[in-house]
């Protein structure tokens, strides 16, 4: 596997491969979101995709399989295809993240305890919550710092 970010042009066809990363992620990850939650969240994730300021892609080969968004101090996105999951790549991507990005904040849904627990062993701590996501719903949002 290799690591690398997306500088210049982030093509649709490397939009689409992420944006099906994602879907794959969060319908292993994410079990309190239902079909009609995903679909709502998918032009978001678009959106994120093109205008985050750093996206760093993990490839196996020349398949994506995972990325990582970062907009200034904080890790906006962290996803991984199910099969990567487990096998280092999140830490060594939040680690990154924090070496060479200088990220220090990073928000998690609530119900999604794998997350919570990954981010707290690799050092943050959670500092607030709020009872709804982004959109308005009702997905309960950490919000942890280091």
């Amino acid at each position: 596997m290799k690591i690398q970010e997306i500088q210049g042009n982030r093509d649709s066809g490397l939009l689409d491969a992420l944006t099906e990363v994602w879907n794959e992620s969060v319908r292993t990850s994410h079990h309190f979101l239902s079909e009609p939650d995903i679909e709502q969240l998918k032009p978001y994730v678009d959106m994120a995709l093109r205008e985050v300021e750093h996206l760093v892609v993990v490839y196996c080969g020349q398949q994506a399989k995972g990325f990582m968004g970062i907009q200034g101090d904080k890790i906006e996105m962290l996803f991984l295809s199910p099969e990567c999951i487990g096998q280092g790549w999140g830490s060594i991507l939040v680690d990154r993240a924090i070496g060479f990005y200088g990220a220090t904040k990073v928000d998690v849904n609530e119900q999604n305890d794998q997350a919570t627990r990954f981010y707290l062993h690799k050092g943050f701590r959670i500092m607030s919550r709020d009872a709804l996501d982004e959109q308005g719903n009702p997905f309960p949002i950490l919000h942890l710092t280091r």
